[in-house]
């Protein structure tokens, strides 16, 4: 299937100008959009995949967080547990009847419909805390090119941007606050915090610190080392000395597993 980028590419300023960019929590998600191309397009390339199929990464890219506009527009936050679950509702925006102000269709963005089963299960499960069960090995392998993208780049806006928007909570608590002690026994079993455990918003941060966990890739765990912003997200300043200890385990966690990676 042959994929225009510039067509595609149009559809979403198109769509995305329905919104107030200058607002900065939009104005991210159209970053952290762009950045998650990139990306996938970069771990497509080291699993030596076609033309064809390295475009279609980064269309999955492109698309994975279409739902997050609406999303921060009515709800004010992007904690899907506060809201609505911005993976299914993107799902739903591009191959669903329209559930939104702005009309949006697959067909926007590229006419054949020959992977619509790839991109909609790529879109619909990037932000799950796992993949289904019996998916075929290529569809299997788009959900975790974009899952991966994702994460990397979600450490990146974690750092570049305030964490109270992020989190839509006050400075007072994000810096007081201890991480809940099963949020960190979750996360030395080395996976992704379960969402349930997060009771504190430094819990938020542990949580996507713990995405490292989950990569796929060889080069994905490469591309984190290099750009040091898991790093940085690790050396989370907080009040609370309690917390600071926490943080440093932390690290020391983190350490060993790049370790075994390497």
């Amino acid at each position: 299937m042959k994929i225009d980028r510039e067509v595609a590419l149009n559809a979403f300023k198109e769509y995305i100008n329905h919104y107030d960019i200058k607002k900065e929590m939009i104005w991210l998600k159209v970053e952290h959009t762009y950045k998650v191309c990139e990306l996938c397009e970069k771990i497509a390339l080291s699993l030596k995949l076609s033309k064809e199929e390295v475009d279609l990464a980064w269309l999955v890219g492109l698309l994975h967080d279409i739902g997050r506009f609406e999303q921060q527009k009515i709800y004010g936050t992007f904690i899907d547990a506060d809201s609505i679950d911005h993976a299914k509702y993107g799902e739903e925006l591009l191959f669903g009847n329209s559930i939104a102000g702005n009309s949006i269709s697959i067909r926007d963005f590229v006419k054949d419909t020959a992977e619509d089963k790839v991109i909609r299960m790529a879109v619909g499960v990037h932000s799950s805390y796992r993949i289904p069960e019996g998916l075929d090995e290529r569809t299997a392998m788009f959900c975790h090119i974009l899952r991966d993208a994702d994460k990397i780049d979600i450490l990146r806006a974690n750092v570049e941007y305030s964490l109270e928007e992020i989190y839509n909570e006050t400075t007072e608590r994000l810096y007081s606050g201890q991480v809940t002690p099963e949020v960190l026994e979750n996360f030395d079993k080395e996976t992704a915090v379960l969402r349930s455990l997060k009771k504190e918003t430094v819990d938020h941060i542990v949580g996507h610190i713990s995405l490292v966990f989950e990569l796929v890739y060889p080069i994905s765990v490469q591309i984190v080392k290099e750009q040091g912003y898991l790093d940085k997200l690790m050396n989370f300043e907080s009040w609370n000395p309690v917390t600071r200890e926490q943080f440093g385990h932390i690290r020391e966690k983190m350490g060993q597993y790049f370790n075994r990676r390497s």
